[in-house]
């Protein structure tokens, strides 16, 4: 019988095409930094509501940062038979600090880490995109500054219309790249919420305390190689 979470109901395993052509992990490696930082904060909880005894916590806690440490330096394998990062990961922890990195997974799901892992990466490349848009908006405004007295033929339906400041169509996408700003803010302004406690579908039995988690996570960027997450 297969040995994946899901293979209960397989009495073989999967062909190593389907395995291959299945696992995402390959596409996950940019989640890593952010499945680890999760699950700093996801530990200190449990340990924090007494779930987690507080040496295993400590176990776990120096167990991922050995595991991203490896993954920084490019030591850490790869493998599509792990399926995706985030058992990729809690294997390789195991591996390195025994049964303990199995407890990491109480009180959630992969469903819990896939949603914290897309926030995380979202939110710094949301930033990052309107961190570019900002620079192009100076370097419009810089070139529109230096072309003030400059005119050009307007166009519309692909024809000549009237003239026009330089300066003036520089702007036009000088504002049209604010409202793109704009709209990257709003998508940054719904990743404030932590989708912890939903586990495999609608909660746990542990008594968790998302208040605890999210309160572990919130912290500055400047603080983020130390595998926390800001949520």
């Amino acid at each position: 019988m297969s040995s994946k979470m899901w293979g209960g109901r397989f009495s073989e395993v999967p062909s190593k095409f389907v395995e291959e052509f299945g696992a995402v992990i390959k596409v996950e490696t940019r989640l890593c930094p952010y499945d680890i930082q999760g699950s700093m904060a996801h530990v200190t909880m449990l340990g924090e509501t007494g779930i987690l005894k507080a040496e295993d916590v400590e176990l776990i806690k120096k167990g991922l940062a050995e595991v991203g440490k490896e993954i920084e330096a490019g030591k850490f394998v790869f493998n599509a038979e792990d399926e995706d990062i985030h058992m990729a990961i809690e294997k390789r922890l195991t591996e390195i600090i025994g049964p303990a990195g199995g407890r990491l997974h109480t009180g959630r799901s992969r469903n819990d880490q896939c949603c914290v892992d897309s926030y995380l990466y979202f939110r710094d490349a949301t930033k990052e995109c309107q961190k570019l848009i900002v620079e192009i908006q100076k370097s419009l405004f810089e070139q529109a500054e230096k072309n003030f007295g400059t005119i050009m033929p307007g166009f519309t339906h692909l024809q000549v219309a009237q003239p026009v400041l330089a300066a003036h169509w520089m702007m036009a996408y000088f504002w049209m790249l604010k409202r793109d700003y704009d709209r990257l803010q709003s998508f940054l302004d719904r990743l404030v919420e932590c989708p912890l406690g939903a586990a495999a579908l609608a909660g746990t039995d542990f008594p968790i305390d998302l208040l605890v988690d999210c309160q572990t996570a919130r912290i500055q960027e400047a603080d983020r190689k130390q595998y926390r997450y800001c949520c």
